[in-house]
């Protein structure tokens, strides 16, 4: 065949062929640099190691004449030469390492840093060799002209101070730390020491720190550069719990009010926010007389200020109400609150078509700080629940929870389905008002906030039908209808979404339903759509998830007519489906049935379906049935599943035989000797009835055969006085004998009926236990035609097999016994009989 081509499709025009010429070209110059990375002979030999040099012996040749990448490759594999030869890669490899970066470029100084931090949290050397061996190389990169590689040897450093013993830290780090931290060091020099100070300050004790950290610590609250100055503002947090409360009113209180009412902004902001976060440790009198002041300019210059005091400010704004609740006057309380509603409104148009601020057109960066301001506001939203107090929600806080939860950024949204449990839990009794909100972000357009939602989905519905004594049964009523239809859409938009997660986390959810709504609504609304799932959904995670679900819903359901609906449904369409999909699903949900429901229901309704698939024609069903069986097995109780038990070892059986795929028969085997450790649980109750009923049986039988005993020898001592008392003759001697053969036969019924019970022996009354003893003979003495018989228990006590035979003579084996016994007691009683009448004759 010869490819068509179809030449109408072309066009040679001069401005077409002009096009193509073009395109050409420029694939030509995509190809270039192709061309030109690909590596030269030479190249290729200078990169070319032999491969007889060890590994030490290896990256030590490519540390002193390799590139730079392979220089790197050593560094980042610095952590398995510690593993492999630690004392080696310490003479050798690591004194390389620290002449190569002095020369090196910030690739290989980020790896480094990284790989020697690796090697102190994986504990590949002493913390003694530690010290000695990298510390000296991490300080003496600390000030690297690229910022980013310094503030990577600093966290690699200040993970190293917590590991090291205070000796250490005082002679390698504290005493060189005064002098970095003067004024006449580098800019860089002194941030970093800002930095470690404030690590410092939870290695030693408190006297220690006010002698030797807090003079560099106001020499740098000081400094004449403002990075300087915030740097170490934020560092007093820290400083300030590490030395107490008294000292930090006396030493770090005062410089935060300074660096308060500094010029620079972004030290102000810290002072802020310092402040904020060491409210715990201020007493009353301090908040009122020194901080509220502070916290009120603060706030009143913030709208005058750069937007990124906003952002913070309006983060810190409900940890700052709260910290400050009991000494806010009712106009600051109401001044606090205002401020609050209007950062939640900020940015938004109100209905009159103007912004709320009289801002005029806002730039992309205004909007995306409005925002962030927005979301901190719903971030929030339950602190401010607790300054305003829940019982005033409606009245006060109603309308800025309705703008949140319908902002119009997503961001905001999510923020507020993400807290929304915890505003719930503050409203108790008065949960229902926010039902609607409920709803509406339940029914949100972005996944995002459905998915915020979900995590605790079921405390909320919990709480929205249960929650408050004020929730009357007339408004869950009313609430329910609108929470099924939102419940719907939620899990219909999340199975057309391509975010199949929090398809499965909402299915998991929705577990909750039987505790929230009725099992109708439920069977009509919510248990089909799960089946259906498992039928027509692709993913696994989410068609495991319903089909656990669809179990919860079955195992509240009580109606019997529904129960049944659905069992059915889950025989036929998965465990007889077409699919082998369906069918591997039905073992998924049958495993999920033996964790929610009884071991008698699994038993009754699956047991004998799950058995069905081991003649499936699917390898991957029988394989996964297989991996199922001791959980299958572990369902049944004897004697009650005796029957049961059979069948699962005539399936054991046939898989041994008859299975042809070698993977399916190896885990066949495998499951088999598992099996056979296993233990079947006894039913004593049911155990005691069999033996009650067994020993009545007894009882029975043992009276009857004592009263024709009875009988049997009142006649015979009749017929015995009767041919004593005879004429002599033959004549009347051939009646005696029948009247003999008569006795002699029923004799010989009567002690041969308990032979003709052979199901009262003691092997049926107490089957303890059935191990699964079959399993390993029939594995050890499989042959071709797997001709080894079962020596289970369970086969012995219902069929009477050989190992039965062995133990118990069997029914006719006595009766012959039986028979043999009466035959030759007979012949010597009539030989007696004859012998008297002998001696009669002759004496008379």
């Amino acid at each position: 065949m010869h490819p068509i081509i179809i030449f109408s499709k072309m066009d040679f025009s001069q401005s077409n062929l002009f096009g193509y010429i073009e395109d050409l070209q420029e694939l030509t110059i995509i190809e270039r640099p192709v061309r030109r990375s690909l590596k030269t002979p030479e190249e290729i030999e200078r990169l070319t190691v032999d491969e007889e040099l060890s590994d030490i012996e290896r990256a030590v040749y490519l540390l002193s004449s390799g590139q730079d990448i392979q220089g790197t490759s050593v560094v980042a594999n610095l952590p398995v030469l510690m593993r492999q030869n630690p004392a080696e890669t310490l003479r050798r490899v690591l004194p390389k390492i620290r002449e190569v970066l002095h020369v090196a470029g910030v690739e290989m100084q980020l790896t480094a840093a990284v790989s020697f931090l690796t090697v102190l949290q994986e504990e590949l050397v002493s913390i003694h060799t530690y010290s000695h061996s990298f510390l000296h190389i991490i300080l003496q990169h600390l000030e690297h002209r690229d910022a980013g590689v310094s503030n990577a040897w600093l966290e690699t450093l200040l993970a190293v101070i917590e590991a090291l013993p205070k000796e250490t830290v005082r002679h390698e780090i504290l005493n060189p730390l005064v002098s970095k931290a003067q004024l006449s060091q580098t800019l860089q020099s002194r941030l970093v020491s800002c930095k470690i100070m404030g690590k410092l300050a939870n290695k030693f004790e408190a006297h220690i720190i006010k002698r030797d950290i807090l003079p560099l610590v106001k020499s740098l609250c000081q400094d004449a550069e403002f990075e300087v100055r915030s740097c170490m503002c934020r560092q007093l947090e820290h400083i300030a719990q590490a030395i107490g409360a008294e000292l930090t009113k006396t030493v770090v209180l005062p410089e935060l009010v300074e660096l308060a009412r500094d010029e620079g902004s972004s030290v102000r902001l810290a002072a802020f926010e310092t402040l904020v976060n060491l409210l715990d440790m201020f007493d009353a009198d301090d908040r009122s007389q020194t901080v509220l002041p502070l916290v009120k300019s603060f706030c009143e210059k913030s709208f005058k200020a750069d937007e990124t005091i906003l952002v913070s400010l309006s983060f810190h704004l409900g940890k700052l109400c709260n910290g400050l609740y009991g000494i806010f006057t009712p106009e600051q309380h109401l001044r606090f609150f205002e401020f609050y509603k209007k950062l939640s409104t900020l940015g938004l148009q109100q209905e009159n078509g103007h912004n709320d601020n009289q801002l005029q057109v806002q730039t992309l960066e205004q909007e995306k700080k409005y925002i962030l301001i927005r979301k901190n506001c719903a971030y929030n939203f339950p602190a401010m629940i607790v300054f305003v107090d829940p019982k005033n929600f409606h009245l006060e806080l109603y309308s800025i929870f309705f703008c949140l939860c319908h902002d119009p950024e997503v961001p905001v949204r999510h923020t507020m389905a993400l807290s929304f449990y915890e505003v719930a839990k503050l409203l108790n009794s008065g949960v229902y008002t926010i039902h609607k909100e409920l709803v509406t972000l339940l029914q949100d357009e972005s996944l995002e906030v459905l998915d915020a939602l979900v995590g605790h989905l079921p405390e909320i519905l919990e709480l929205m039908t249960n929650g408050g004594e004020n929730c009357g049964s007339e408004n869950k009523l009313l609430s329910i209808p609108d929470l099924i239809t939102a419940l719907t859409t939620a899990e219909q938009r999340a199975a057309t979404s391509l975010k199949w997660r929090t398809h499965e986390k909402l299915l998991q959810k929705y577990a909750c339903l039987p505790h929230i709504i009725s099992s109708d609504q439920i069977y009509y609304r919510f248990l089909h759509r799960m089946l259906t799932i498992i039928l027509t959904n692709n993913v696994l995670p989410v068609q495991k998830a319903a089909a656990r679900t669809l179990c919860v819903y079955l195992r509240y359901n009580r109606k019997q007519e529904q129960r049944h609906e659905v069992i059915q449904k889950l025989i036929e369409q998965l465990g007889q489906g077409k699919s082998y999909w369906n069918r591997l699903r039905f073992l998924d949900t049958c495993e999920f049935i033996m964790e929610l429901f009884s071991k008698s229901f699994f038993c009754k309704y699956f047991f004998l379906p799950v058995l069905e698939l081991t003649h499936d024609p699917v390898a991957n069903v029988r394989m996964k049935l297989c991996y199922l069986l001791p959980k299958v097995k572990s369902t049944l109780r004897i004697p009650t599943d005796k029957h049961l038990l059979q069948q699962l070892e005539l399936c054991i059986r046939k898989l041994l035989c008859q299975e042809k795929d070698k993977d399916v028969l190896t885990i066949v085997k495998r499951t088999v000797l598992e099996l056979d450790r296993m233990e079947i649980s006894v039913d004593a109750e049911q155990l005691e009835k069999e033996k009650q009923q067994n020993e009545g049986r007894s009882t029975n039988i043992n009276n009857k055969i004592f009263e024709k005993k009875r009988r049997d020898s009142k006649t015979s001592s009749v017929l015995a006085k009767s041919i004593t008392l005879s004429v002599p003759g033959s004549s009347s001697a051939t009646p005696a004998g029948k009247e003999d053969k008569k006795s002699k036969l029923v004799r010989s019924q009567s002690f041969s009926t308990q032979a003709l019970h052979p199901k009262y022996n003691t092997l049926d009354k107490c089957p303890n236990k059935s191990s699964a003893t079959g399993y390993m003979s029939s594995v050890s003495g499989m042959g071709k035609n797997c001709m080894l018989p079962f020596t289970d228990d369970s086969f012995r006590t219902h069929s009477g097999g050989n190992s039965g035979n062995a133990a118990f003579p069997s029914s006719s084996s006595r009766n012959l016994y039986n028979s043999a016994d009466q035959k030759s007691s007979g012949n010597k009683e009539i030989q007696s009989r004859k012998m008297n009448i002998k001696s009669r004759k002759s004496n008379s």
